[in-house]
């Protein structure tokens, strides 16, 4: 087995728990609305999770543990490409924002700030800031 291949299952198996994660807070309300699936096949396509990981995903979300980013950095990385993600694919409306607040919580933010984070963050995007200027302006939101 070379390097490469290690980092590639490495990085293969922190999308599916990472995706594992958004599933079960997707889930959190037993549940898995239009809205949901539509983000969850988005998300697994820019994870590039396979169809069949997919499914076994959906069915066993529970077994994959949740690893919310230790370092602040890491998780407005990860706020910041789903941020991305729901501006690029043009989705609109006060669902998709709920859903992508609980995800927010599950990354690790606060759940009393995550309105403001998630408006913060979607109005940073919309702009087109770089991520060096999205981890500042976030890092530096109320002054």
């Amino acid at each position: 087995m070379s390097f490469s291949d290690l980092f590639d299952s490495g990085f293969k198996k922190r999308n599916k728990n990472h995706f594992a994660a958004i599933v079960r807070i997707a889930m959190d309300d037993g549940v898995i609305s239009e809205g949901e699936k539509a983000f969850l096949d988005r998300l697994a396509r820019n994870l590039s999770i396979s169809e069949g990981d997919y499914n076994q995903i959906l069915k066993d979300y529970q077994s994959h543990p949740i690893n919310p980013p230790m370092s602040y950095d890491r998780r407005l990385e990860r706020l910041y490409d789903l941020a991305r993600m729901v501006y690029v694919d043009h989705i609109k409306g006060d669902h998709e924002e709920v859903l992508l607040g609980k995800i927010s919580v599950g990354l690790g933010f606060h759940p009393e700030n995550v309105k403001y984070i998630v408006d913060k963050a979607l109005t940073l995007v919309s702009n087109g800031v770089d991520l060096d200027t999205f981890k500042d302006e976030m890092k530096n939101m109320n002054r």
